[in-house]
């Protein structure tokens, strides 16, 4: 048979078992768990190559964990590949203009469904980014690619939109786990910033996912993944006070890095630089900060040992805090693609181990774990730009093993993430669909309400006038009780306002004034196109119980007529129809 469709699909007989058995989505996610493993693997690996070829590295040894690099690699190749990378994109607006959709927004506002294209599109450009030497992380890459072809799967099984959803939460806590060696990590990534809740239902192919991650992604790559802790000490009940606090400073720091990374678009934006040349100042201004540090460079896999850190004399970790911060704001800003998660946490790591210092200064004799406080600020910093207290809590956990610290953790992130929603009120990546003109804060499903339009809620049985008419023919025409109201339209057929029959056979109303006078709400209309949100907020700011629909803002031409009661109901039994389909599923 002959699909119709763009994307493969499975056998008829195929979708109908799963679509009927819950346990197969379990082994959906299996599939899912390998594959988004092997996308860690592969990544990884091909950044790792073209790390070794083009800055003349050893293969299999980190960019950001070398003492030095040739200065002249350090300014040329982040330099032209940043100019390459420019001149890709400006080719791919040519060829696909419309952006792509990453997994959070996906799930979002689109039911779970990804372009398979457009992950590949940006696995590449982040590979690119970090392999070129790009202060950028590879996690948004493999998020990207290992939840588009999650959604893919799911729609070649014609999954229901809630299961689809939970597809794509499966490919993003597949790739986290097997990036950052932590399955409960990828889990809660999953619930917390890509499926926006959880429920029962969702956690066996979740989980399952995050586990068969982890082990694919560790029997593939050589390299190791995650984060390397060396020996904590006690945690005290002092040591959570103390975490509270660098919890705020981590906030503060945190949203100026989001800021940072704003602000340098607009610069870049202002100067009105040919667009391939962005990235490639870019590119240059992180190479000329790799010749006083290499720790600037890529992801931040090396550089994040913590046995390293903590060794390090504080003004030079405070040196690679800055430039890092810088590099990391200068590559995105420029359009290098990538995220921060690993940024993050890298920073959050030697922030930590200043403000450690720092207390010890102020307070001798406090004598503050290194090692403990580089955990809490990389946890906490990442917590306020990535979102997700309880996955950067489980990476603390799983990668330490102290259930104390990771208490300490616990209440330095949800302090970082309570302050930043504060002062700030989005993550970095909700953040980007703010800039693009989204008003979404999570990966809760709202994408049903902006399909329940005013478009599709409306009568168009509606009865038409001219706004000239007078009183004593529009009541011979329309008696009591034959309408509740009738649209007016002016000379041109353009709407001037709705007429409501009763209050025309009022009988203190001089019939000698005109319809025109009794005309309600001419300057408050609905359009087509708004969501029963917005026309609920309209109704309320109008104090109006029906409102006219017109289309065009110059035309103004009436299409139909939508009451208030009717848009709440339908809300309601939208409203109503998801969360059954939630419960069902528990």
């Amino acid at each position: 048979m002959t699909t119709t469709t763009s994307y493969l699909e499975a056998p008829r007989r195929l979708r109908a078992f799963v679509r009927a058995h819950e346990t197969s989505l379990v082994v959906l996610a299996v599939l899912i768990g390998a594959i988004g493993g092997l996308v860690v693997a592969v990544m990884s690996a091909l950044v790792t190559v073209l790390h070794s070829v083009l800055f003349n590295i050893p293969l299999g040894e980190r960019l950001s964990s070398q003492p030095s690099i040739d200065p002249v690699r350090a300014l040329v190749v982040p330099t032209i590949g940043g100019l390459l990378l420019g001149f890709a994109f400006l080719l791919l607006l040519r060829v696909r203009p419309a952006r792509e959709i990453d997994p959070i927004e996906a799930n979002a506002l689109y039911g779970g469904r990804m372009s398979f294209r457009g992950s590949v599109i940006v696995a590449l450009q982040t590979i690119w980014s970090s392999g070129v030497g790009g202060s950028v992380g590879l996690e948004a890459g493999y998020t990207q690619l290992s939840s588009g072809l999650a959604a893919s799967l799911g729609r070649g099984f014609h999954l229901r939109r809630n299961d689809q959803r939970i597809m794509v939460g499966c490919g993003a806590a597949a790739a986290i786990a097997g990036a950052f060696s932590a399955p409960l990590a990828g889990a809660f990534y999953a619930f917390e910033l890509v499926i926006g809740g959880y429920t029962p239902a969702s956690l066996t192919p979740v989980g399952v996912a995050a586990v068969t991650g982890y082990f694919v992604a560790h029997a593939f790559e050589p390299l190791p993944l995650g984060v390397g802790v060396g020996t904590v000490g006690d945690v005290l009940g002092r040591d959570l006070a103390i975490a509270s606090l660098l919890g705020m400073v981590a906030a503060l720091t945190g949203i100026a890095i989001m800021r940072g990374v704003t602000l340098c678009e607009a610069l870049l934006t202002k100067t009105r630089l040919w667009q391939p040349l962005r990235p490639a100042l870019g590119g240059l201004a992180v190479g000329a900060m790799a010749l006083l540090t290499p720790q600037v460079m890529s992801s931040g896999h090396g550089a994040l040992r913590f046995a390293g850190i903590v060794a390090m004399p504080l003004t030079f970790i405070a040196g690679v805090f800055v430039l890092k911060a810088i590099a990391s704001i200068v590559s995105l800003g420029s359009g290098f693609r990538g995220g921060l998660f690993f940024a993050t946490l890298f920073m959050g790591a030697l922030g930590g181990r200043l403000f450690a210092a720092g207390v010890d200064i102020v307070w001798p004799g406090l004598n503050l774990d290194p090692n403990a406080y580089a955990v809490i600020g990389m946890s906490a910093l990442s917590a306020s730009v990535i979102g997700g207290p309880l996955t950067m809590s489980f990476i603390a956990l799983e990668s330490t093993g102290n259930l104390w610290l990771t208490t300490a953790v616990l209440v330095a992130v949800i302090i970082s993430t309570t302050i930043t929603r504060e002062l700030f009120g989005y993550s970095f990546a909700t953040w980007r669909l703010h800039l693009r003109g989204e008003t979404i804060r999570s990966a809760a499903d709202i994408g049903w309400i902006r399909d329940l339009t005013v478009g599709k809620m409306m009568r168009q049985d509606m009865i038409t006038v001219a706004a000239a008419m007078s009183i004593e023919a529009f009541r011979e025409e329309f008696p009591p009780g034959s309408k509740t109201q009738v649209v007016a339209l002016d000379g041109e057929g353009r709407y001037a306002g709705l007429a409501l029959v009763a209050e025309a056979h009022a009988p203190d109303f001089e019939a000698d004034k005109g319809l025109a006078a009794i005309l309600r709400y001419a300057d408050v209309v609905l359009h087509p196109g708004m969501n029963v949100q917005e026309a609920i907020a309209v109704f309320d700011a109008a104090e109006a119980e029906s409102l006219a629909v017109v289309e065009g803002e110059r035309d103004r031409r009436p299409i139909g007529l939508l009451t208030e009661a009717h848009a709440m109901r339908r809300y309601a039994e939208e409203s109503e129809q998801r969360r059954r389909e939630v419960i069902g599923e528990v």
